[in-house]
């Protein structure tokens, strides 16, 4: 339990949010939010307080919050993920709730094909046990295992308010279909950022989302520059590919795009295959990937679309260079799983 962001552990800035309502998650079914409607407790944005603001049922309140309960039992909220999601760690956050916080928690998780919910019949697997929650705190908790989970169910005992819920992690789709055209560099898809020079702005795992930017903080962008060379961002791919075109987005980034980007690659299936374990050595490969691209101008808020790249067979991992700093909002590679 930490009151600041300040002391996040590894897994809340490693591994992007799946529980994101602006990249697809939602709420499936609530036993009760009387007071603050579900939805709220998935968006994107920090949770506010608004001293004065009030609505038919009461104080308004950014997040999800159920009436007092007055009988037994508890109240639930069911979450469909993003993508399949194999899971990091959970922040449960209940920011500006003093005396109207859960006191317990506890997350469950269940599997469901694709385009089903669950219902009764449902088996769902313990995540996270009864768990102590805290006032206006973030509640940072951890999960091992290698299981993808479509769903979740938070409990909240026995009633109360949530602020908002994070889930950390890899998204684990089904996977491209071989000989269909994929973003192979879309997170939703399962690639992933390996490593950066730096990311002192905005927040770099939105750069491999499908969503349109919503400001200048919506991607990645790097401080400014003050010694020589340039800044990179290396990307596990979804899966081995052959890429066809890249997409480089600046929207936004208007006195402070990059002059130009440049981008290389390397098929290292194993490295792939190791996942996580393998990015210290990565890092250092990088510097002897082939070039996929060569230097390319780049412009202020735009949409840049490379169709000409090398011919260098499958790759497994890229690497963006922006000459000499700073942001590009979305980065998309399209192209092919390799048979």
């Amino acid at each position: 339990m930490d009151n600041t962001m300040d002391a996040r552990p590894e897994f809340a800035t490693r591994y992007p949010n799946l529980a994101s309502a602006g990249l697809g998650a939602s709420i499936v079914s609530v036993t009760d939010d009387f007071f603050a409607e579900a939805p709220r407790m998935l968006a994107d944005s920090d949770p506010v307080f608004i001293p004065d603001k009030y609505d038919d049922n009461g104080k308004w309140m950014d997040g999800w919050e159920s009436r007092r309960k007055r009988g037994s039992g508890h109240d639930h909220a069911v979450i469909r993920l993003a993508a399949p999601t194999v899971i990091r760690g959970f922040d449960v956050d209940t920011s500006h709730f003093t005396g109207n916080y859960p006191p317990a928690c506890s997350i469950e998780g269940c599997r469901m094909p694709a385009g089903s919910d669950p219902d009764g019949s449902t088996e769902w697997h313990r995540l996270v046990p009864m768990t102590p929650l805290g006032p206006d705190s973030h509640h940072f908790l951890g999960h091992d295992g290698d299981e993808a989970w479509t769903h979740l169910r938070l409990n909240i005992f026995p009633d109360g308010g949530v602020a908002r819920l994070r889930v950390y992690g890899l998204a684990r789709p089904a996977g491209p279909v071989e000989g269909e055209e994929t973003d192979l560099a879309s997170l939703l898809n399962g690639a992933r950022i390996v490593g950066f020079s730096d990311a002192h702005f905005g927040n770099y795992h939105r750069l491999l989302t499908p969503t349109v930017p919503q400001n200048m903080g919506d991607g990645w962008e790097t401080r400014r520059r003050r010694e020589p060379g340039n800044d990179w961002i290396i990307i596990a791919l979804a899966a081995p590919g052959h890429i066809e075109r890249a997409v480089v987005d600046t929207a936004f980034f208007k006195g402070n795009f990059p002059e130009s980007c440049s981008i290389d690659a390397a098929c290292l299936p194993d490295a792939l295959a190791a996942g996580p374990d393998a990015d210290a050595m990565l890092v250092t490969a990088s510097m002897f990937w082939e070039p996929l691209m060569g230097r390319q101008k780049l412009q202020a808020d735009r949409v840049h679309e490379f169709a000409e790249l090398a011919d260098i067979g499958p790759v497994t991992h890229v690497r963006l260079n922006i000459h000499p700093d700073g942001g590009v909002s979305r980065f998309k590679l399209f192209g092919r799983v390799a048979k």
